[in-house]
């Protein structure tokens, strides 16, 4: 079958444009076909489109397909495993149909979430993070940096969730600060333009904070850094602040000596998003839906596959609030 698809132009050195995606048209035939019906997008695929990609995957190459998550619909199969009409989620990327084994597609249940997209959302990322590398629990002071994102806004209310004792987040907006707290239980937010990071968080956790979650980096880590309680945990997952440049620029080696001396911990990590780690995530964020403790944020943008470039350039941007998909019409 003819297909649509997003390749990679060339590889991006600075500023991504609309000019590094080509829609190509290409074959695609295996045991079982997907219509593509909703596409994920995260900034962290910028990295994955460089030269010098730092995440320990291989790059996209130009004139390779770009984009991970996707999720979609049978439309043909030959295997026992999936019937037409199933619904499917698989790493396909971004593309119209897709075709493969059918052990390279993971079979969702329809009924576990109000909407499917909730399928294409960081919640591993963000579970992962502040579950297990940031360990928080009962009584702690979190801060999120990037609050808004697809990570942040899921992972502040993982931490409430786990008993934190108050969660604070900050946003690329006044807006968006008051999203945090008004539509995802956040107990503060700030505006990070709006003064220092360090004086923020004096103000809203003058006791100080035991866990950081960043994906920011730059002046919010150092702010955190600042704010910590002696033994605090910082789950280090991005450095969104510094997305443009070479790769040392992009990942700033944090002040580990500034760090020891407070006694604060520092916890690089990076998602893979093992079967184990979105069990985990799926078991969690479905029961806290059920018990009316949690908020799903999503922007859905509908779009042909020529829009998801776009939409993709506009998420860098902060155009869009929480997890960022684009629902494909046809």
């Amino acid at each position: 079958m003819i297909t649509r698809e997003i390749q990679l132009t060339a590889q991006i050195t600075g500023t991504p444009t609309r000019d590094h995606f080509t829609v190509t048209k290409t074959e695609v035939d295996g045991q079982v076909l997907v219509r593509t019906d909703q596409i994920g997008l995260a900034a962290t695929y910028l990295e994955l489109m460089r030269a010098d990609c730092t995440i320990p995957v291989p790059a996209w190459q130009p004139g390779q397909r770009v984009g991970v998550a996707a999720i979609g619909t049978v439309v043909r199969s030959e295997s026992p495993e999936l019937e037409v009409g199933d619904l499917v989620q698989s790493m396909t990327g971004w593309s119209e149909y897709s075709a493969g084994p059918a052990d390279s597609y993971l079979k969702l249940d329809r009924e576990l979430f109000a909407d499917p997209g909730y399928h294409l959302g960081q919640g591993p990322t963000a579970y992962y993070g502040m579950a297990e590398v940031a360990a928080v629990g009962e009584g702690d002071v979190v801060f999120v940096s990037g609050a808004a994102g697809g990570v942040g806004s899921l992972a502040g209310q993982i931490a409430k969730c786990l008993g934190a004792a108050r969660v604070i987040g900050s946003a690329g907006s006044p807006a968006k600060a008051d999203y945090l707290v008004n539509e995802l239980g956040y107990d503060a937010a700030f505006e990070y333009h709006d003064g220092p990071t360090a004086d923020r968080l004096g103000e809203l956790a003058p006791e100080g904070i035991s866990a950081f979650f960043d994906v920011v980096g730059g002046e919010q880590y150092q702010g955190a850094l600042h704010a910590a309680r002696p033994g605090a945990r910082f789950a280090l997952c991005g450095s969104l602040s510094s997305q443009l440049g070479g790769a040392a620029q992009r990942f700033p080696q944090p002040d580990r000596a500034a760090a020891e001396a407070k006694g604060v911990e520092l916890l690089p990590f990076s998602c893979y998003h093992t079967p184990d780690q979105i069990a985990a995530w799926r078991e969690h964020f479905s029961s806290w839906l059920d018990e009316g403790r949690f908020v799903y944020p999503q922007t859905v943008v509908e779009g042909g596959i020529e829009d998801v470039p776009q939409a993709f350039l506009s998420l860098l941007q902060g155009s869009y609030q929480g997890n960022v998909s684009v629902r494909l019409s046809y």
